[in-house]
C-alpha cells in the first residue's frame, strides 16, 4: 500500500502504478490557526510505503510525525518513506557556536518514524552514507543523474558537460562516465545565498554544446554565472539539467536570461521543467528492498 499526500498526487500515482502499489490519499485538514488534523485508511497492510517529497518542509514533517504513529495503530510493521528530495541534509556541521547541526536532529526523527527510506541526490557533503545521516537498517540513494544524462544524450550530440561547483563533480562525473562524454567542473565562491562567483575549469568550450548539470537548483544563480562564462568563452548552445528543481521566483528568468536554452528537471520536485521520472528507479528499489 502507498499512501500519498493531494498536492503530489502525480508523482506518487506513477510510483503506485510501477511499483504495483494499491494508493491511497491522506485526508488533510487544516484548522485556521494552522494545525493540522490527518484521516488514514482504517485497515492498513503490513508493509506501507508513504511518499512525501520534503520540499518546502516544515509543515510537511509534522505530517509525517502523525501519519507514522497513525499507521502503527492501524496495523503498519514496516513504514517505508519515499522522499525524492529529502531536507535538512546541507547542515551538517556547526560552523560557528550554537547552531543546530539540522541533517543529524531531522534524520533521526526520520530514523525513528519509518524504518527505511528511498531518496534520491540527497544534499551530503562531509558523511559518506545517507545511513549516517539516518541511522536505519535501509537508507537506499538513488540518484538523477543516469536517466538525466540518457536524455541529454537523446537530445544532444556528445556535448560537454559541466558541473557548476564542485559540489556537483560526482554527479556530473557519473553521468559523463555512463556515455563517455567529455565533463569538467566550475570552482565556485559563495558570498552569500544570491552572491555567488565562478571560474571556468581549463577545458575546451568553443564551438561545443554544453551541458550543465547539478543535483539541486533553487535561486538559478550559480547556473546562471557558470552559463555566462560558458558563452563568453562560445559555446555554441547551453542547457542545464538538475535532479532538484527547487527554484524559487525569478530562478528560471534569472537562468535564461545567462544564455541557457533547455532546462530539465526530474520529478522529484514538481515543476514545470519535468522532464525525467524516477518512478521507474524508485519502484525498482522498492521491489529491490521487499525481496531481500
Amino acid at each position: 500500500m502507498l499512501l500519498y499526500f493531494q498536492d503530489q498526487a502525480g508523482a506518487a500515482r506513477a510510483l503506485a502504478n510501477a511499483a504495483g502499489l494499491a494508493c491511497h490519499c491522506v485526508d488533510v485538514h487544516r484548522f485556521p490557526d494552522g494545525e493540522v488534523k490527518l484521516r488514514l485508511p482504517h485497515q492498513l497492510s503490513a508493509r506501507v510505503t508513504v511518499f512525501r517529497s520534503l520540499h518546502h518542509p516544515n509543515e510537511k514533517l509534522v505530517e509525517l510525525l502523525l501519519l507514522a504513529r497513525t499507521a502503527r495503530t492501524l496495523g503498519a510493521v514496516h513504514l517505508t518513506l519515499v522522499a525524492p528530495y529529502l531536507a535538512y541534509m546541507r547542515q551538517d556541521m556547526a560552523f560557528m557556536p550554537g547552531e543546530a547541526v539540522s541533517q543529524r536532529i531531522i534524520g533521526a526523527f526520520l530514523a525513528s518514524l519509518f524504518d527505511a527510506v528511498i531518496t534520491v541526490d540527497p544534499h551530503l557533503h562531509r558523511v559518506a552514507t545517507l545511513a549516517e545521516a539516518m541511522p536505519m537498517e535501509h537508507a537506499i540513494v538513488l540518484t538523477g543523474a543516469a536517466p538525466l544524462s540518457d536524455l541529454v544524450v537523446k537530445l544532444k550530440d556528445r556535448p560537454l558537460l559541466i558541473g557548476p561547483d564542485e559540489e556537483s563533480g560526482q554527479w556530473v562525473a557519473l553521468a559523463a562516465d555512463r556515455h563517455g562524454l567529455d565533463f569538467a567542473v566550475c570552482r565556485k565562491v559563495r558570498s552569500g545565498d544570491r552572491d555567488v562567483a565562478v571560474a571556468l575549469p581549463d577545458v575546451q568550450v568553443s564551438g561545443r554544446a554544453v551541458v550543465i548539470m547539478d543535483d539541486v537548483a533553487s535561486t538559478g544563480n550559480t547556473l546562471a554565472a557558470a552559463a555566462r562564462l560558458l558563452h563568453s568563452a562560445g559555446a555554441v548552445s547551453i542547457d542545464a539539467a538538475v535532479t532538484h528543481a527547487l527554484f524559487d521566483n525569478g530562478a528560471i528568468d534569472t537562468i535564461r536570461s545567462a544564455g541557457v536554452g533547455q532546462i530539465w528537471s526530474t520529478d522529484c520536485i514538481a515543476h514545470a521543467t519535468n522532464t525525467v521520472s524516477m518512478a521507474p528507479l524508485i519502484a525498482q528499489a522498492l521491489t529491490e528492498m521487499f525481496a531481500n
